[in-house]
Order: structure tokens, then sequence, then C-alpha cells
């Protein structure tokens, strides 16, 4: 680390390169001794400004005395002042050729006031002490892609509320991590946590990209929520948005009073549908801006991946969907490369809507290299499906079993995020048809099917309470809801569902592999039935999924099976324990030399209404197993 915080040629160099992955380092406000004394050096880029002058609360905001050099024809300004100004909140009052005064908050800086104040605090990062080192550890040594991931989707300030104000970060970690815990989520991912100026746009719209949102407390505090996370065996994600920022007089937006983080024509810089500024991504400063951005969340908070918001912004011109974006597609390719160069162990997940082709597959190959893709195409299928009254749900049976065709072309998650929840769209719950316990079975029938469905889960907070409303994005979840029966029930069957996808390998370890999965009969749109294999990587791991999508209950429904022996029902929708009707199969189901769906034995069983059923085959017991009892 360049401890004087004065840039050197080669950075400089790097910077402008494109190649200066820590740029935080040395942009931005940065304290450091000088013999037996404390400075305190600013540095920005403006290459378009004619002077630069610091004003803050240490000078009254009157900025003569306090004018930048400037370090590199570039557009590379810098100043240093005696003593250790931590606490001091700041801002660049910025001069274009034209005379005009503009002022920015720091674009790195790592501390920001509170909204609606929109100045930058000078704040040292280091001290902290982390004890995660296992954790750390340990995640060196997974394989991510064969293990169970359950991610829970969270907005920080709408998840809980203490007498209508928001948690901080420390009461968050006090809160969120048992109850994540029970419920047996492996990871959560946060919406964007950074520095951004209006509440509703949940950081999706930014201006402080090295600034953890000061909404919750100061950034220690939010090192402090991650530590214990992973303390806790839980991963954290990130959400996080390098296509376009947020358009406040304040932030990134015509810095200099020119365009030096966007676009300069107004067709690639203006993003019409968001209100936003679409990043450069053909400038190499940018890349060193936006790179950089994403190490410094590795390095100095510990994250353990990224979902990168709005992809298909990226490869392709946000104004012309038609048209790919070459420097938003080598962007992509040049920050997986430098994250997974960095640590291996990274999640890297593109939400991404567009059917562009290899988006996980290594860049050396041609690919974007992400570690995953949001199956939106899954998604937006069976949320089609569920809403179709079951009487016509028979005509639209292809939408369950296309997925299928595609599902091993990448590695998938499969997402039911916040986006499903809001602006009319209903919640999980209330998308379902029919009356008030029909809607709790498809429910639960919806959640098992995406459970036993080849890919990784993300499911937004909320879903396990079973709200009937969609999110609401300035109140806290229906935490009441939990004091009636079938909310309550429906809580008990998620944490039983997740349970038993956590324990059962075949559910996880092949689930970008075709050997995975097979079909017993995926055509039976007459009753509505889907029924498949889920293996794993052992021969005896194989779990029967049953899933009946009408609200018929079939006895002695007869089945084909792969082996021969007996098969348990392991776990039932339809129980009473989870608010169902308890159509189960309580006795063991012996096969049949009865060929049928293909396969060489067949069983007879019970087929719950708007229920899952799964099978697993009895495995016979060794001599040594009975003796020890």
């Amino acid at each position: 680390m360049n401890t004087t915080a004065y840039p050197t040629e080669f950075e400089m160099h790097l910077f402008h390169e494109g190649s200066l992955f820590k740029a935080y380092e040395l942009f931005g406000s940065h304290r450091h001794k000088e013999g037996d004394n404390w400075v305190t050096s600013f540095t920005i880029y403006a290459p378009h400004a004619t002077s630069i002058s610091l004003v803050g609360s240490f000078n009254h905001w009157n900025g003569e005395g306090f004018s930048l050099d400037k370090v590199n024809k570039e557009g590379i300004w810098r100043i240093q002042l005696d003593g250790d100004l931590t606490g001091e909140i700041y801002k660049y009052a910025i001069k274009n050729k034209d005379e005009q005064t503009f002022l920015k908050a720091d674009p790195f800086a790592f501390c920001s006031e509170l909204r609606p104040s929109t100045a930058s605090i000078v704040y040292s990062l280091e001290g902290y002490k982390w004890k995660d080192q296992g954790w750390q550890k340990e995640k060196q040594q997974r394989k991510a892609f064969s293990e169970p991931m359950m991610i829970y989707e969270m907005h920080l300030g709408t998840w809980k509320k203490r007498n209508g104000l928001l948690l901080t970060y420390s009461e968050l970690a006090e809160e969120i991590i048992p109850y994540v815990k029970e419920h047996g989520f492996t990871h959560i991912e946060l919406m964007p946590i950074i520095e951004h100026p209006y509440d509703r746009s949940w950081g999706y719209q930014g201006t402080g990209y090295y600034s953890a949102t000061s909404r919750y407390g100061e950034p220690k505090d939010l090192m402090f929520f991650i530590d214990q996370c992973h303390q806790n065996n839980i991963g954290v994600i990130l959400d996080w948005v390098p296509g376009h920022f947020c358009k406040d007089q304040h932030g990134l937006y015509c810095l200099d009073g020119e365009y030096v983080y966007e676009y300069e024509t107004e067709a690639d810089r203006e993003n019409f549908v968001w209100g936003t500024a679409n990043f450069n991504l053909s400038k190499t400063e940018v890349h060193s801006f936006l790179i950089s951005n994403a190490i410094f969340w590795m390095e100095k908070y510990h994250v353990d991946g990224f979902r990168i918001d709005a992809v298909s912004n990226i490869i392709f011109w946000p104004n012309n969907e038609n048209r790919e974006n070459p420097f938003g597609i080598q962007f992509l390719q040049k920050l997986n490369k430098a994250v997974f160069a960095y640590d291996p162990s990274i999640l890297m997940m593109a939400e991404d809507s567009t059917d562009w082709p290899q988006v996980t597959a290594p860049v050396h190959y041609g690919g974007l290299g992400f570690s995953y893709k949001w199956n939106m195409g899954w998604m937006n299928d069976v949320l089609s499906y569920m809403e179709k009254a079951p009487h016509e749900r028979q005509y639209h049976h292809n939408k369950m079993t296309f997925s299928l065709m595609y599902a091993y072309s990448e590695n998938f998650l499969l997402p039911l995020s916040h986006d499903e929840v809001v602006h009319g769209k209903k919640s999980l719950l209330d998308k379902m048809p029919g009356d008030y316990w029909q809607k709790f079975a498809q429910y639960r029938l919806l959640l098992g099917f995406m459970m036993t469905h080849p890919g990784k889960k993300l499911l937004f907070m909320g879903f396990e309470l079973g709200q009937f409303a969609e999110w609401k994005d300035e109140a806290e979840l229906d935490w009441h809801l939990l004091q009636y029966e079938m909310h309550a029930k429906t809580n008990h069957y998620v944490k039983k569902l997740i349970k038993l996808y956590k324990r059962s390998k075949s559910l996880y370890e092949w689930d970008h592999r075709s050997e995975g999965f097979e079909w017993i009969d995926a055509n039976n749109h007459q009753q509505s039935i889907f029924s498949f294999i889920r293996k794993g990587v052992e021969e005896q791991e194989i779990l029967i999924v049953v899933c009946n999508f009408s609200p018929q209950v079939y006895m002695n429904f007869r089945m084909g099976v792969p082996k021969n022996g007996s098969y348990r029902e392991v776990f039932n929708s339809d129980n009473n324990e989870f608010g169902g009707s308890h159509c189960i199969n309580k006795r063991v189901l012996n096969t049949k030399k009865l060929s049928y769906h293909g396969k060489p034995y067949s069983i007879e069983m019970t087929i719950p209404p708007f229920g899952i059923s799964v099978l697993r085959p009895v495995r016979k017991r060794k001599r040594s197993d009975v003796v020890n009892g």
C-alpha cells in the first residue's frame, strides 16, 4: 500500500489504464503519519476541472487557501492538510472552464452524512478486529456448485423496525442472525447498501459506491454485522449496481461540469427508464473505479459475493436492446477475472433476463465468467403457470417443463425476489388462485417445486410468513401474521422444507449436471401432475418427487420407479402439521414388477391435492446396524 497516499507515476498509469484495482487506497481521504505527526490527504479525479478547492467543517466551508494541486495532466488532483481530520465533513468545490462551481461529495469517500445531508466524512476503516478466520479458511475449501445454497434476500430498512425507526447494523445482527439460522438459510443477500439519497430507490440509485449507507450506523458497525454472520456460518452477498448511478447534484453525475463517469452522448448516457446515468464502460478510469469497488467490499468488508444488477443493461446498449455493447461485455469479463484472481471463492451472480449465451462460462472460453445466472425464464414461467386457474393449467403444461430443456446450459439460481412482489404484482401467496385453504396449499406446492428443481435458491424476505400483502417498502414485514394458525404453519413448513433440502444430497450435488435429474412423467397434462427423480453423486442418493397442481386427490395412483424395493414418503406438503388435508402415505410403498412410465418397476400411492410428495428408497440396514439398534 502507498502509505503516504501520494500518487506515484506507476499508480497513475494503472488508474488511467483501467488496471488500478485498489484505487481506494489512493483516491478519497486518508490520514497517515509523517514522522510523529498526522496528516490527511484528499485526492480526486476530475479531468475537466480548471480548479478545485476543499471545503468542509474544518475551514467553515471556505475554500480559500485550500486549493488542490493538479498532479498530472490527465486530471488527478490532491491536497494534504496537517492533522488527523477523522470525523470532519467535506466536499470538493470544483470549477469548470465556464467559471461555474459544483459542490461534490467524494466519489471514494468511506462514509457519508445521514440523508438528507450529502457531505462526505473523513473516516478510517482500519482497526476493526475480525473474528471470522475460521469462516474464511473453510470458504476456500468449499465447492459451492455441489453444496446447498439457500439465499434470504433482504432489504435492511424494512425487515423489522423498532418504534417505527430503522434498526442499526448492530441491532440487525442481533435480530437477523438467529432468525436466519433457525430457518436454515445458508446466505443473506442484502439489497444495495451503498449510500443513496432516496429511501425508495432501495439503494439501486447510488451516490457513494465506497460508502456503506449511514442509515444503519457507521461502516465498522456493518463490519460487525458481516463478521457475526460469518461466525454463525452465514455468507453475505451484496446487491451491486455497476451499470448506472444516481443523478443527484452532489454525486457522480457531471462531476466536474462535464461527463466523467457517464457516457458523453445522450442516447448512451441517459437511462430513461430509471432516470439514472449509465456508467461509461468504454472508459478505463471507470474500470478502475468499479473493479476497485468490488475488491474494496471484498477486502474491507469480507463480503462473499455480488449479485450484479441489470446485466442486460450492460451487455446491450440501455436504449437499444438489439445492439450489443462491446464495452459492457469486456468490462464484465475483466471484472470477473479480477475478483476471482483476488478470491477464487467469490460468488458472482448475474441478474440477467436475456438469452445471452455462456454467462457462467469462464472468460478464457469466451464466457462472461459469472458463477451463477438468475433463471428469470424459470421464474416467469412458473409464476405464470401458478396464476392460472387449476382447470386451465393443462393447456400450459409446458411452462413447468420447459426449464429442463436448458437447465444445464448455465449454472442457474432460481429466484423469487423482491421484483416479483412489488408494484401491484401481489405477494407470492396472493398470486395463488382459489380460496383461503387453496392459496396456502398451492403456495406450499410452489415452494416445494422450487426446492426440488435443479438450481440454487433465492427467496425474498417475508415469503416465510405467507404474506398476503406485497412488499411495503416503507414498513416492516407483517410479523403479526405469525399469530394466525395458517401463517404459523407455513413458517413451520418453510423450516422443514429447507431442512429436507439441506439434508438431501440429491437435491443439490448435481444441480448443474444433467445426471442429477430424470423425468418419470413430464406429460401428464390432463391431471397436471409432474413426477421426476433427483440424484446425488452416490448411486443410493435418489429422491422421487411428485407434484400435483390440481385440487384432485388421486388414490392408488400408479407411478414408475427406477429400482426394485420399498419407498418411504419423507415429505408431504399436505401434512396437517403444515395446514394440509393430511392425504399422506403413512405406509411403506412396495414395488411391483410392473413396468410403468418407462421404468421397470412401479408403486401405488396417494397423491395429495395441490401437494408435493417426496419419496426416498428404504435402505436395507446392515446386520451391524440391526444389532446396534
